[in-house]
């Protein structure tokens, strides 16, 4: 039996996001994010029980600040104490792994699909989703974009407004576009 679109976007395959299963899938996360995004603060919590049940894994003392917005939620893994500032985007096609006490500045944003660079499969929704993985202990500055297939090792940091286009070693800092060590 051939694989689902699901089960090829999960592994890292080619696939059609113009899929029903994963419209469904999207729709959910959609009435995650708008409950969460919606409520108010004393209601919401930390995180909104309908985003937290969404989510692959996370922690309990996980704060997100609204609004905040991803594709699946299916795919997001968060560590202890991580912290999301107002406006952060997570398009989670691939997993999107984050360890313990991160912080993401206002308006961060993770891209883990890859349209086709073919413009006739790119018209039919081919990607491909490649997987984010972010260490323990990492700051991520306000603006910053990290784009799919990137790992970024504990206690980095990325400066604001910076493009991640490469993996960032540990401890280290980058700054700009692309993002480079400082």
């Amino acid at each position: 039996m051939p694989a689902s679109e699901r089960q090829k976007m999960a592994a890292g395959e080619w696939y059609c996001c113009l899929d029903d299963e994963l419209d469904h899938l999207r729709r959910q996360a959609r009435m995650a994010v708008h409950a969460h995004n919606t409520l108010p603060p004393n209601e919401r919590g930390a995180i909104a029980p309908a985003l937290r049940a969404l989510f692959a894994q996370v922690a309990s003392n996980v704060f997100i600040e609204a609004p905040f917005h991803c594709s699946y939620g299916i795919n997001i893994v968060l560590g202890e104490r991580v912290y999301f500032n107002a406006g952060c985007t997570i398009l989670d096609s691939g997993r999107v792994t984050i360890g313990d006490r991160s912080m993401f500045g206002p308006g961060v944003q993770i891209y883990c699909a890859e349209h086709h660079r073919d413009a006739a499969l790119r018209g039919q929704g081919i990607e491909i989703a490649r997987p984010v993985t972010i260490g323990n202990d990492v700051w991520i500055g306000g603006g910053a974009i990290i784009l799919g297939g990137i790992t970024i090792g504990g206690g980095a940091i990325v400066g604001a407004g910076a493009v991640v286009t490469r993996d960032v070693p540990a401890g280290a800092t980058v700054v700009g576009n692309p993002a480079r060590i400082r």
